[in-house]
């Protein structure tokens, strides 16, 4: 591609956030299991993970074996787990939690539509954010601007790129309209889209994709990162974790595939895991009591993570005074003990240290995570 003296969107002061949705409700007890809460093993004296099942973390909670892949990340302190974590929300209904969850406020748009409002990097650059997948998500909404795709070879423009791109880039030039510098923009982002094209993505650090499209969607991710395309916000989702019957059937598959999904961009980022925040969150739990179906219904505390960015990990944060029955929320819920916006706030604290966080989640008294870097 031609190189241009003009490029306006730089590469080095990029963060990229990952956002990673569980959608279903995910069961926080079967991926970090309690493993010495006696409590959790009357509850579910079927379908609990029996300690032999999991990889110790710490006095209390193991990984499922399912997860284990992610124990590495989590050995090497760049993988912080959290416990409990929600939001106040308590419908229980998968639509409305994660509707409410995305918003993350009071204010118009998504929570990470108003992060980007307030990220001056991402003003002139029109790959500041990108959902993989079918749509933008809720969280996206108000996003200055949003890229919405399946895979990159969606953002070719064909074998005549090139011609096409410089045609273009000279009538761009030759205008002093108020638009021409958001077209050189979305020009510069192009060139350097269709600079991916030329040559098979050769993955590093040892890492190996499985061939799934969570998996496939975040060696993607690795790809924009590694091109300095000035990437600030990525969105995907893992979804199917709503386990009311037989939930081991419906869990294990995809606990495999998030860990071995994860591990294989943790790998391959290397030292581009500094300056790369992966958060996982799911709209909620589980109830602690199994049901007749051997699965679970929903519930309100889950599981979040974060993954690279420095964070202080190695850890798992609980504020756990055990699962009998006085200790647990309404009809047998694991309560939640971590607010998702403070967790999130830790994040976006790191991201734009100089952002008043009351503008990304306005509405709600915040507690940003102080302890996760």
């Amino acid at each position: 591609m031609r190189s241009d003296p003009k490029v306006r969107f730089r590469e080095e002061a990029t963060h990229t956030l990952v956002v990673v949705f569980l959608r279903g409700g995910a069961d926080g007890l079967s991926m970090v299991v309690p493993t010495e809460d006696d409590a959790y093993y009357r509850a579910r004296p079927l379908i609990g993970i029996a300690k032999g099942d999991t990889k110790a973390l710490d006095s209390m909670f193991g990984f499922n074996a399912a997860m284990a892949p992610l124990h590495r990340a989590y050995d090497e302190g760049e993988l912080l787990i959290v416990q409990g974590a929600g939001s106040e929300e308590d419908s229980r209904s998968h639509f409305e939690a994660q509707d409410y969850m995305e918003h993350g406020g009071t204010g118009a748009g998504g929570w990470l539509g108003r992060y980007l409002r307030n990220n001056s990097r991402a003003a002139n650059n029109p790959l500041a954010a990108v959902a993989l997948g079918k749509y933008s998500p809720e969280s996206l909404r108000s996003s200055p601007a949003t890229v919405v795709m399946d895979s990159l070879a969606e953002l070719s423009l064909g074998e005549d790129a090139r011609e096409y791109l410089d045609d273009l880039r000279d009538l761009y030039g030759a205008a002093s309209l108020p638009w021409a510098d958001a077209g050189t923009d979305l020009l510069d982002a192009m060139e350097r889209i269709e600079s991916l094209h030329s040559s098979p993505y050769e993955s590093e650090g040892g890492a190996s994709y499985p061939d799934d499209a969570f998996a496939q969607h975040l060696k993607q991710v690795a790809q924009l990162v590694k091109a300095g395309l000035g990437v600030e916000a990525v969105t995907l989702d893992l979804a199917g974790w709503d386990s009311h019957v037989v939930s081991a059937t419906l869990m294990n598959p995809l606990m495999t595939r998030l860990a071995a999904g994860l591990m294989a961009f943790y790998d391959d980022l290397g030292p581009k895991r500094e300056n790369t925040t992966v958060v996982v969150m799911s709209e909620f739990g589980r109830r602690v009591y199994e049901n007749a179906s051997l699965g679970t219904d929903h519930g309100r505390g889950s599981v979040m993570m974060v993954l690279g960015g420095g964070v202080r990990g190695g850890r798992v944060l609980a504020d756990w005074p055990g699962l009998a029955e006085e200790h647990l929320e309404g009809p047998g819920d694991l309560p939640v003990r971590f607010n998702y916006r403070d967790i999130l706030a830790g994040i976006v604290q790191r991201h734009l240290p100089e952002t008043a966080l009351n503008q990304i989640f306005p509405g709600y008294t915040l507690k940003p995570m102080e302890t996760m870097y």
